[in-house]
């Protein structure tokens, strides 16, 4: 009895014995996708537990048979969710239950079929900023200027992958059903990422005092765009295209008198690529085309979630459940949360990661880098009507709005220590614990508008030492988060390109 039979609408334990009776007396299952639709959703309806006691408690017409198709399904459960056995302790005392009763009824075979010993740990997706350890031979060029723009499109994704993989389904439930990223850490973490990707953009560019330079950055993010198509990183091209196109940068039309009609062309493309035309018709088209692994743009599926959410009820009939909504859910949390088990074949270098980490955790408010956009070029005669302030969106559309809680020291901390270590790892070449002048404007190109040399040199003693350089970036770390404020509300809308999509906040990208 497949979805088909079960019309539009089914309750629980319709559904449940649906998914058991397509497993066959050997453990083959059927062609319907129903059982992992069933075991991907059944948390938007009941917890797993509730899901693991039905089916201990389920009983068929041939008993011993319909307790083997049970077994089956359970280990189905396993192979296809297997980090839900690692972090649902519930769970895990409910598996071990089933074992447990296996074993006084006599049903030896069935025991293996539950067995979940050989899980591996999928703690690492409850901590937030748990690491992999990856050591690459040879020294970091930490140099933007000097950075290829593959290098860059690798590391940036790099980022977003781990980002994204930690984002469960239980996440995603959240957000679109609450609204908001209240106690949700690991989505709002995705998000700030991207913020601070688009941010950076912007303060790249106007790190420049020229022109020419300046046009010279644009052309190299413009590459770095066409590098993150190549890599199939769709979310991080949406934060580059998002950056490149805000008022602060499409006002500077001195610097792109600089750029070449080439460069110009490649940048429409990629405009248009995750331009939201025609519901974004464009990206979805070559998103679907990409084969193998794939980082999706998130707030445009987080728009198709809300949109189905709010469009289907739940429940038909008080007790049956929209079978209509929950394959239409499912289609595109699939796709979702596959970036927990999709792997990369990246190499990246640490120091190059935890230089990123900390360059896109600065704040900066919109109108900050808006002044100095104004500052660079001034507004002129010619175009009067100008706004003195970045352009505000006219098309609404709520689709990221909660409270955004502060910072974790901790993991601020850990960063800037990584970071300052990475930095003299790569530029103390003496190794008597302290960066010249030299070397000090060539980091300082990382981050835009960093105080000046005498301002870290405390002692004036001409050098800087790991002690200053710690005690700086803690400093500025406490002024950013001063001007961010205790939690400040998130309200995400929608602009068509080329008028980017951000917080009337906080500016912040989506």
């Amino acid at each position: 009895m497949g979805s088909n039979t079960l019309g539009k609408a089914a309750t629980l334990d319709e559904l449940l014995n649906a998914c058991i009776e397509m497993f066959d007396d050997k453990g083959n299952r059927c062609s319907s996708h129903l059982p992992r639709t069933f075991l991907l959703m059944h948390r938007w309806y009941l917890p797993s537990t509730e899901l693991a006691g039905k089916l201990l408690d389920a009983n068929g017409e041939n008993c011993n048979e319909f307790r083997l198709k049970i077994c089956y399904f359970m280990r189905y459960w396993i192979l296809e969710f297997p980090a839900e056995f690692n972090l649902d302790l519930g769970l895990i005392r409910l598996t071990e239950e089933f074992r447990e009763v296996a074993s006084q009824l006599g049903y030896e075979d069935h025991i293996h079929l539950i067995d979940i010993s050989s899980i591996p740990s999928y703690d690492w997706m409850r901590r937030v900023t748990q690491r992999k350890r990856i050591s690459k031979k040879g020294k970091a060029c930490l140099l933007f200027d000097h950075l290829e723009p593959i290098e860059l499109a690798e590391h940036l994704t790099f980022l977003e992958h781990k980002s994204f993989r930690r984002i469960s389904f239980t996440d995603y439930q959240s957000y679109v059903t609450r609204g908001c990223l209240e106690n949700n850490p690991t989505l709002e973490r995705s998000i700030a990422l991207f913020n601070g990707i688009s941010k950076w953009v912007q303060l790249m560019v106007l790190s420049k005092p020229t022109p020419q330079q300046r046009a010279e950055v644009i052309t190299k993010f413009i590459n770095v765009a066409q590098k993150l198509l190549h890599l199939q990183n769709f979310n991080t091209l949406m934060a580059v295209v998002g950056g490149l196109s805000h008022s602060s940068i499409s006002r500077l039309k001195e610097t792109h008198s600089h750029m070449s009609s080439e460069v110009t062309k490649d940048w429409n493309e990629m405009t248009e690529l995750v331009s939201s035309n025609g519901n974004y018709c464009n990206y979805r088209k070559a998103f679907a085309d990409c084969i193998g692994f794939k980082i999706p743009i998130l707030g445009v599926h987080l728009k198709d979630l809300i949109a189905v959410h709010v469009i289907f009820p739940d429940w038909v009939d008080e007790n049956k459940v929209n079978i209509v909504k929950m394959q239409q859910l499912s289609i595109t949390l699939t796709e979702l949360v596959s970036l927990q088990t999709a792997s990369h074949h990246l190499e990246p270098n640490m120091d190059l990661i935890n230089l990123l980490t900390l360059s896109l955790d600065l704040y900066h408010t919109e109108d900050d880098i808006y002044k100095l956009s104004l500052v660079l070029e001034p507004r002129n005669s010619k175009s009067p009507t100008s706004p003195t302030t970045p352009n505000k969106p006219v098309v609404p559309l709520e689709w990221a709005s909660g409270v955004v809680p502060k910072p974790d020291p901790t993991v601020i901390n850990k960063h800037i220590r990584k970071l300052v270590d990475s930095v003299f790892r790569n530029y103390d070449h003496d190794h008597d614990g302290y960066i010249s002048q030299e070397d000090f404007e060539s980091i300082a190109a990382n981050f835009p508008f960093l105080d000046s040399f005498c301002v870290l040199d405390k002692d004036q003693d001409g050098l800087i030492s790991k002690e200053e350089m710690m005690a700086y970036f803690l400093r500025a770390k406490s002024q950013f988060q001063c001007k961010m404020g205790p939690g400040f509300i998130h309200n995400f809308q929608e602009m068509t390109y080329l008028k980017p999509t951000f917080c009337e906040h906080c500016a912040g990208f989506v």
